[in-house]
């Protein structure tokens, strides 16, 4: 089943000429020497991204792999312009990059509904032989040509924008506690990897709050590295405020699994080690009290919480602490 969840495109890019000013001499019955009269040429077309609130994917940009705007229209007599070359607008989802596929660098960021940045700029349009005039010079015979359009291959990132980003391996529970917590419906399995896409859940809190949970998929030894989906979905975590880490009850070493989940994300992006984090011990239904005391002790320093996403145990002090985490 091929997924619906696209973070990640690349197109080549193309905007528009400007086009060339005219050279033109004004021609009537009575006015046998009129003086220059071409015009500008118009300026390309320039392609645009636009964030888009009601987007999550850049599923709709996959299938475009060339994508160029119109060029400007020349210049005419009677300082007449060219036409200016139509703009193209890339609806994206508030989080996406857009970097030069060949430098990897940075090239523009979306991070509000309706802001729009310029990715490849249209060619200016070269000016008429009106504007060459002087007092010695009456009929200037040249105009200037437009400014060619920019090339460029792209690719799009998109970041998610979460408040909480769940950490933890495949099967820590990640996928039931989004669906417990939140209308979110992901798909859940009792197998390794069920989540291939980062999910998203807005989860309602009190007096009509909310705030928004991100289940990126298990992150497994050596994902910095790029074993299994790798570092594609570590990037998702970059923009969460908060890291909420879920190890199950029944791991054999809660501890180390904790130094191993750091240990990944700090290989990713040592700025991650500075956000605020949380620990969660899923599945805590299988444990008694005596046995969750006896746990205490072994627990990395971090604030944990037992939860159990079948019971309810714990959801609503871990709403809690979050919401007072993320204000």
């Amino acid at each position: 089943m091929e997924s619906n969840f696209i973070d990640y495109v690349k197109f080549y890019a193309r905007s528009g000429d400007g086009g060339a000013g005219s050279v033109h001499f004004r021609r009537e019955k009575h006015v046998p020497k009129g003086g220059p009269d071409g015009g500008d040429g118009g300026k390309g077309g320039s392609i645009i991204l636009r964030g888009n609130s009601q987007l999550w994917t850049l599923l709709h940009l996959k299938y475009r792999k060339h994508i160029m705007a119109e060029n400007g229209g020349n210049g005419q007599g009677s300082r007449s312009f060219g036409k200016d070359g139509e703009d193209i607008v890339l609806e994206v989802p508030i989080g996406t990059i857009a970097k030069n596929s060949e430098t990897n660098e940075k090239m523009v960021e979306i991070l509000e509904d309706g802001e729009e940045k310029v990715l490849v700029a249209g060619g200016i349009g070269g000016r008429g032989n009106v504007h060459y005039k002087t007092a010695t010079n009456q009929t200037p015979r040249y105009a200037q040509p437009g400014v060619e359009g920019t090339e460029s291959w792209i690719i799009l990132e998109l970041k998610i924008l979460a408040d909480v980003g769940l950490v933890g391996f495949p099967n820590a529970g990640k996928s039931t506690l989004l669906s417990v917590v939140s209308e979110a419906k992901p798909e859940i399995a009792d197998y390794p990897f069920t989540t291939l896409v980062p999910n998203l859940g807005v989860v309602p809190y009190r007096d009509y709050k909310s705030f928004v949970m991100a289940d990126i998929p298990g992150i497994i030894e050596g994902a910095a590295e790029g074993k299994g989906l790798g570092n594609r979905f570590l990037r998702h975590i970059e923009r969460n405020s908060i890291l909420l880490f879920m190890i199950p009850a029944d791991a054999t070493d809660i501890r180390k699994e904790f130094d191993i989940l750091n240990g990944e994300l700090q290989k990713h992006n040592p700025e991650l080690m500075d956000k605020d984090r949380l620990l969660a011990i899923s599945k805590s239904d299988l444990l008694d009290d005596e046995l969750m005391e006896e746990m205490k002790a072994e627990l990395p320093e971090i604030e944990t919480l037992f939860i159990s996403s079948v019971t309810g145990m714990g959801i609503q002090e871990l709403k809690d602490k979050i919401w007072m985490q993320l204000n």
